[in-house]
């Protein structure tokens, strides 16, 4: 299972389209380009388990370079070019990585890094000072196959840094040939057969291939033979349009960009045709029940949602039908599933708790030894840190990151709740629920929201909001006030900067939790 198979038996299958720009790169292409990469970063000093960074937006040679890099043994990060140089310059160091591939579009955080440690440096948009130019880059090199050398390499991601200074996540390389079916990146290719996949199938990826989903997702369909459709930027309406246009049959998406499609006006929602998608998976943060409802009522029973994590230490898939019957679930643990109280004892069902895994692939966190044994239990399972429960029926529930919990006046809140019912209010662009300080109570429930309508934000509203959540929850889960903003920190795969709002407010007091 690799892009070489399909591009021998169908070689002008598209294989990328990116949007904005209408470049199609054909599976031929893909394969030819992706060994003159490969090709010509092992000409330049690169072996086997050695590093590369990725800094690009959404561009063409985006999957090509993650192509050479997957194919030639290497370790490739992709960085989120929405960083400052400072926090560029810390991932670059801490992954050691010694090339860098970049567009022109992050010139200026370039700029003002030092790349003295990076001897190879190619540009794939565009021109940069001291950068070879990627076109020039790959007509030097040969497409001819690299033989027994090709071996799979694997991607190594930061976590977003929503809690703290962002982690490596680094697995052990798969040391096989490049489509080995052992080799854990096809085995993840393999997990999409079960969602209808075919070598016709188009997959729209709506969000920036530096995140793991979108990458891991865009390379896997490859795998499979399927057209990987690319938007530069996710636009609630160009993504409706994309679908009719591409007739797509399978997307991944996050609960924000549902929300985005939603509060389009009933009559643009509607005039464009989504009957060809198949299956629709979302990840990444928590949907809202009244959200989910939502989009299954305007697309039928065809979204699905998984939980899992960049460590891949264990996973839950839940379909459409399945979670009609259990609202609010993220599915079946895939691998035996533990929730664990403070004490560090396992919970009976309906406890929240902090959700453990017994299993899953092997990882650490790059130069960090103690968070990486801080993730384990003593019993061997490990956690990624979230708060949830098991009903009866196995079905796990996700209440909240174990960070994120509010301690007020000695309760545990768990602010995902309120954060739920908040979103689904018509006024409601965006919401956070986080924990201020108070002097009684410890932390206080606040909401920080933007409105639908900015010239609506007042007290008024505020109050309306309040009511609103208290009909739904106990008072005491409940914001006690609410604050307005033009728009909550998040990144944009949706996850929210949660840290970054907590520490306006606790800026002055000698505790932070976070």
């Amino acid at each position: 299972m690799a892009p070489g198979w399909h591009a021998e038996r169908a070689p002008e299958r598209p294989a990328i389209i990116m949007v904005s720009s209408g470049e199609v790169v054909t599976y031929r292409e893909l394969e030819q380009r992706s060994i003159r990469v490969a090709r010509a970063l092992r000409a330049r000093g690169l072996k086997a388990g050695d590093h590369i960074a990725i800094l690009m937006t959404n561009n063409r040679p985006y999957l090509e370079t993650a192509w050479a890099a997957q194919r030639s043994g290497l370790y490739y990060t992709a960085v989120n070019w929405h960083l400052t140089a400072g926090e560029v310059q810390y991932i670059l160091d801490d992954c050691g990585a010694t090339a860098l591939i970049c567009d022109e579009f992050v010139g200026d955080v370039v700029a003002d890094l030092d790349l003295s440690r990076i001897p190879v440096r190619i540009v794939g948009i565009g021109d940069i000072a001291g950068f070879e130019r990627y076109d020039e880059v790959l007509a030097a090199e040969s497409a001819d196959p690299l033989g027994a050398v090709e071996c799979e390499g694997r991607e190594m991601l930061y976590s977003s840094g929503t809690t703290g200074r962002p982690k490596g996540i680094r697995k052990p390389l798969p040391a096989t040939p490049l489509g080995d079916p052992s080799a854990a990146p096809v085995q993840i290719a393999r997990g999409l057969l079960v969602s209808g996949a075919t070598q016709d199938a188009v997959y729209l990826s709506p969000a920036p291939l530096y995140h793991g989903a979108p990458l891991v997702f865009s390379m896997s369909w490859h795998r499979l033979g399927a057209t990987v459709v690319v938007m530069e930027r996710f636009d609630a309406r160009r993504c409706l349009e994309l679908i009719e246009r591409h007739r797509i049959t399978h997307t991944q998406m996050v609960p924000t960009m549902f929300v985005r499609m939603l509060r389009l006006p009933p009559a643009e929602r509607n005039r464009y045709d989504t009957s060809s998608l198949v299956d629709v998976v979302h990840s990444a943060a928590p949907c809202p029940v009244g959200v989910k409802q939502q989009m299954l009522d305007w697309w039928g029973p065809i979204i699905s949602e998984y939980y899992s994590g960049t460590e891949d230490i264990g996973n839950t898939f839940i379909t459409a039908r399945e979670w009609l019957d259990h609202p609010g679930s993220v599915g079946r643990p895939a691998q035996e599933c533990h929730i664990v109280g403070d004490d560090g004892t396992e919970l009976p069902p309906g406890e929240v708790g902090v959700v453990y895994f017994d299993g899953g692939r092997p990882f650490e966190y790059h130069h960090d030894p103690a968070k990486t044994a801080a993730a384990a239990h003593p019993n061997g399972w490990r956690t990624l840190g979230d708060m949830g429960y098991l009903d009866a029926d196995g079905y796990l529930y996700l209440t909240d990151r174990q960070a994120h919990m509010i301690i007020s006046g000695g309760v545990n809140i768990y602010p995902q709740e309120a954060e739920n019912i908040l979103a689904v209010h018509p006024a409601v662009a965006d919401v956070a629920v986080i924990g201020v300080p108070d002097e009684e109570r410890g932390e206080a429930v606040k909401a920080v929201v933007q409105p639908v309508d900015p010239a609506a934000a007042g007290d008024a509203l505020a109050t309306d909001l309040i009511a609103f959540c208290r009909t739904e929850l106990a008072a005491y889960k409940c914001p006690r006030s609410i604050d307005f903003t033009d728009e909550l920190p998040r990144d944009p795969s949706g996850k929210l900067y949660k840290r970054r709002l907590r520490e306006s407010y606790w800026k002055d007091h000698d505790n932070l939790i976070i």
